[in-house]
């Protein structure tokens, strides 16, 4: 006759052996599974094809972007004027944490774009990984689309891009310097 212990030790030996069977089948589906369509977000990026000779790289990364357009006209969920108190322009960026003022550039697909931080966001999309808001205008050079200025949107169905970042000029504005924060952190206050 068996003791309830030889029950409860039988069961940890089974337990043990399924997920060791659970781990080697999860292995050999990721080592199966195709490489992305796009590099990923985190690939190294040559940085002397981003920052002119002339400028020194203080902070660099990467992360996904989107895009927006605040003139304060109230359309497309358009908040109002940018943080900054700037309007609205080619090169304004969002970002979710890094003080206002800061300056760098971005990279997509071999396209680089300039810009400046000027607003604050995105906000939910932030806690997502979205970590940064390209003004419409340059989000469309960067992907090949076009700009529309009634709608405020571009053509097609992108909406997020993973992009390089170096920053090239902190801000003296409120933000925090260093890898982006969610916007729900608060880090866009400090």
């Amino acid at each position: 006759m068996k003791t309830l212990s030889d029950l409860r030790g039988k069961r940890r030996v089974t337990a043990v052996a399924t997920l060791a069977g659970a781990a080697v089948l999860v292995t050999s589906l990721v080592a199966a599974a195709p490489a992305p369509a796009e590099p990923p977000v985190g690939e190294a990026v040559n940085l002397s094809s981003i920052v002119p000779m002339h400028e020194e790289v203080l902070y660099a990364g990467a992360t996904t972007g989107s895009y927006f357009w605040d003139d304060a006209s109230g359309r497309q969920g358009d908040t109002g004027m940018p943080a900054i108190g700037k309007p609205m322009q080619k090169g304004l960026f969002a970002s979710p944490s890094w003080p206002l003022g800061t300056e760098g550039y971005i990279m997509y697909k071999g396209r680089k774009a300039k810009f400046f931080i000027g607003d604050r966001g995105p906000g939910i999309p932030s806690d997502s990984g979205v970590m940064l808001d390209i003004d419409g205008k340059t989000f469309a050079e960067l992907t090949g689309t076009t700009w529309n200025e009634h709608t405020l949107t571009i053509s097609g169905d992108v909406g997020h891009i993973p992009i390089q970042y170096v920053i090239t000029r902190w801000g003296d504005g409120p933000g925090l310097r260093g890898e982006p924060a969610p916007f729900s952190s608060g880090a866009w206050r400090g």
